[in-house]
Order: C-alpha cells, then structure tokens, then sequence
C-alpha cells in the first residue's frame, strides 16, 4: 500500500485507492487532457473533483502540490525514482504519463521531436489566446466596451486555426500517429462552442479541423476522459 501521507492535499482529497494515480483535475480543456491520456495509455487512477473556486486552488492543501493554483495536478505512487511523485501543469503532466508508458510521444527522437513541438504550441499559444477569447467574449470580460481586446484574440484564434487547418490537410493526426499533442490541441479547439465563439472564428469555413475534432472524439477514450471527474458531484 502507497503511503501518500507527505502530501498535504490527501488530507482534503483522500485516495480510496492510494496505490493508484491520484489525478485532481476539473473538466476543462486543460483538466481533460490529463484524464484523457490516463484513460488512452489505461493507466489506473483515481480522479479527484477540485472545482475552479478560490476555496478549492488556492486552499493550503491544493496549493502544496499545484502551487500555480490551476488544475490539474497529480501524484504517482510508483514515482520514477520508486518513491511517489507529484506533478503539476498539463504539458508536463502529458509528458512525464508518455515517458512513464512509451505511448503517444513517438517512436523515434524526431517523432518524439515533432510531437513536443505541437504540444508546446497549444500550451505557448491555443491555449492562451483561446482562453482570452473565452474571457472576452463569454465570461467576465464580454462586457467591457472597448472592442480591441475582443478582436485581438478573435484575430488570433483565426490564425491559429489556420495553422492547424493546413496542418492537417492529408494527415489525420497533427503530429503524425495519434499522440499527446493531440491529447492537448483537441479539447481546446472543442472548448470554442462552449464560449459560443464558431462563428465569429469561421469554424465552419475551416476544412480539416471539423473532422479532426470528430476523429478525437469518436476515440472511447477520449469520451470517457471528458467527463472526468465530472463537472457536478
């Protein structure tokens, strides 16, 4: 049995399972990415609900593993170095769970190469800007009557999917075979018809992109990591 005591955060989420990956996560484009590849690479886990409200992030326990107060975040018992390991931000989190099976990262150093680079371009610039977009048009800032801000990141979502869209253009997957650099990409492109934002960005003018979200998520691994945790208890 995995003695998971020296994290704090099992006192405010306690571990049933404790010799399984502890995942603390929400169901957002960043939460599912970890839950999605644990479900494709079938690693045992056990997800933990950390809604996105300051009495949750930004509590003592959350913070002592995720000291950036985002989600998600997770401990393995069977760390690299045979002791437990926790584990922040979900780049690093998609890296380290590809590492740990050699699954979804490439099977060569170019492959493995490539894939990264897809990776860091959600995380560097999809990610970022599509969640500006969100900010400004569905969520706090929609209000705000200077229209620059909203128009910067609805021209920069355009771009960037511009970029996957030729990208994609006679490849099923961005960076070759499936990999975690889709695991990222896809859920993030799917979080545009949450913030009621296809249009304005011409998703539906878009050739390869439509058919690349329905490839990820035809993947039962995919829709069973998209709901976990779950958005309600």
């Amino acid at each position: 049995m995995a003695d998971l005591s020296a994290f704090p955060i099992t006192e405010r989420w306690a571990p049933s399972h404790p010799d399984r990956i502890q995942l603390y996560a929400f169901p957002t484009p960043n939460g599912v990415k970890a839950s999605i590849a644990l479900e494709e690479m079938e690693l045992p886990y056990e997800a933990h609900r950390v809604p996105l409200g300051d009495e949750y992030v930004k509590s003592r326990e959350f913070l002592s593993l995720s000291p950036n107060n985002k989600i998600p975040a997770l401990i393995d018992p069977d760390g690299p170095d045979g002791s437990p390991l926790g584990l922040f931000e979900s780049g690093a989190i998609l890296i380290y769970l590809a590492e740990k099976t050699g699954r979804f990262l490439g099977d060569t150093a170019s492959e493995r190469a490539h894939v990264i680079q897809w990776l860091m371009w959600q995380m560097g610039g999809v990610g970022p800007m599509f969640g500006q977009l969100g900010f400004f048009v569905k969520l706090g800032g929609r209000d705000i009557e200077d229209p620059r801000p909203r128009e910067r990141y609805i021209g920069e979502a355009k771009r960037l999917l511009k970029v996957l869209d030729c990208e994609l253009d006679k490849r099923e997957w961005i960076a070759g075979p499936y990999s975690i650099a889709d695991i990222a990409i896809a859920p993030w492109i799917n979080a545009l018809d949450f913030y009621g934002a296809k249009d304005m960005v011409g998703f539906d003018d878009l050739t390869n992109v439509p058919g690349y979200l329905e490839r990820f998520f035809a993947r039962p691994a995919v829709q069973v990591g998209m709901e976990t945790p779950p958005a309600e208890d």
